[in-house]
């Protein structure tokens, strides 16, 4: 099993970086699922994100839309499933027609609907750090590949996010 890789962000553009980032690894019907309480900064890693694939429409979060579509260098399908009552809404909304389009999928509070999911994907979780000497736009990102194909990357993540690492990288 492959180790959690942690890193740590100082304010909502931070947050945004790390994630552009990360999107320079993103290949087609890769699924991303984003987990954290409200306000954690989930959208805000979609914007960032998506602005790394070459999005320039505004990313917003699709709580009541559920699903938006964006263009760029791949497409980027975003989800906020915080809204479904039952896990078969997952198929309602098109989830394995938009895994399939061969764009790149975000799912926000992706950890809730995990049973309805493929089995492979990354797992990111977004909080505020439990430290009393952390800011208040600190955020502490855990990234879980879960797969093959993402723990396959899980050096090239590491790699990429050694910025923002927490424990051993020099996060800023």
């Amino acid at each position: 099993m492959t180790e959690p890789i942690l890193a740590v962000t100082h304010g909502v553009d931070d947050t945004r970086a790390l994630a552009a980032a990360l999107a320079e690894l993103a290949r087609p019907h890769d699924l991303i699922l984003l987990a954290g309480d409200l306000g954690a900064g989930k959208t805000a890693f979609a914007q960032g994100f998506g602005a790394a694939l070459g999005v320039t429409d505004r990313i917003t979060s699709p709580t009541f839309t559920i699903v938006s579509q964006y263009e760029g260098r791949l497409g980027l399908n975003h989800l906020d499933v915080y809204r479904l009552e039952q896990l078969n809404e997952v198929l309602d909304v098109g989830l394995p027609d938009l895994l399939d389009e061969g764009g790149v999928t975000l799912i926000e509070w992706g950890d809730t609907v995990l049973p309805a999911l493929p089995p492979t994907y990354l797992e990111i979780h977004i909080e505020l750090p439990d430290d009393p000497e952390a800011g208040d736009d600190d955020r502490l990102i855990t990234l879980m590949p879960v797969g093959s194909v993402w723990r396959a990357r899980a050096r090239a993540i590491t790699e990429a996010l050694r910025p923002w690492r927490a424990g051993g990288g020099e996060a800023r």
